[in-house]
């Protein structure tokens, strides 16, 4: 597939970045958000060669498991989307030879998309060449010129310097200043607790506890760590109780560990 609907100038701009090598821009849409388990649904690329030569490359996937609902929310893609896609296997000779020898490039790509594309060629007893490559990574460019912490808040809610910055007292009064300045910027911003809490939440479909140690996944909770990773809560609950005891003992929240004290009382929350 070729052609884009790219403005001149980010064509441009991108091309003259490919002055001696290719440049593949890349996103995958997945079963999930854990780059060790999770499987591709969608491979997008767009390759910018030497000389403004540009060529686009997409596909949706059958990942060979069900697509959770929760990541189905985030992509649009279920499992009838593709029902008749092509496995990765089937595709990877094509990916190969679409990727080349060019640089990566894209939103996030490096602690997420590279590693899943690797995971994925090494499934299919393949090896896509990663060494020699070059990652630019927009996310990583982005949060190191916009900083996303505090300080960077109060200025752009607040209009002022934070310069009593990891003083307890001032950075409640920065936050509360940013909270303020936040509500008067979005409009749609909920005016009350109740809905602000509700949209504080990390993503639907992401984890269920603030250690980040279980994810939602269709309704129920599974393990986002450990040799456990992947496994139902109630499964290890049954097979493994050990474990979960051994959580109960070290340095987790109190969330994560109530979570494992029900799971050991065979209670199991659900998510409609």
């Amino acid at each position: 597939m070729t052609g884009t609907t790219l403005p001149p100038e980010t064509l441009a701009a991108l091309s003259a970045l490919a002055g001696d090598r290719p440049l593949v821009v890349f996103d995958l849409e997945t079963t999930g958000a854990d780059r060790l388990t999770d499987r591709i649904v969608e491979i997008a690329a767009i390759r910018f060669g030497p000389g403004g030569a540009v060529d686009v490359w997409e596909s949706r996937v059958n990942p060979g498991v069900k697509i959770p609902r929760e990541a189905t929310r985030v992509h649009g893609i279920s499992d009838a989307d593709v029902a008749g896609a092509p496995s990765f296997p089937e595709i990877a000779d094509r990916i190969l030879e679409f990727f080349g020898d060019a640089d990566l490039a894209g939103y996030n790509v490096r602690s997420f998309d590279v590693p899943v594309l690797l995971r994925e060629f090494a499934l299919a007893n393949l090896v896509f060449p990663i060494e020699s490559r070059r990652v630019v990574d927009m996310q990583t460019i982005y949060f190191r010129k916009e900083p996303r912490d505090l300080s960077a808040a109060v200025r752009f809610f607040a209009g002022r310097e934070h310069a009593g910055a990891h003083a307890a007292l001032a950075d409640v009064i920065a936050s509360a200043e940013v909270l303020a300045g936040q509500l008067r910027r979005y409009p749609d911003l909920p005016r009350d607790v109740a809905q602000l809490h509700e949209i504080s939440r990390p993503p639907e479909g992401r984890y269920a506890d603030p250690d980040k140690r279980f994810l939602w996944r269709d309704g129920e909770i599974v393990f986002a760590f450990s040799e456990h990773r992947g496994k139902t809560l109630s499964e290890v609950a049954e097979k493994h109780p050990g474990f979960l005891d051994w959580m109960l003992t070290k340095g987790f929240s109190e969330e994560s560990k109530q979570i494992a004290r029900d799971a050991r009382k065979g209670v199991f929350p659900r998510k409609a």
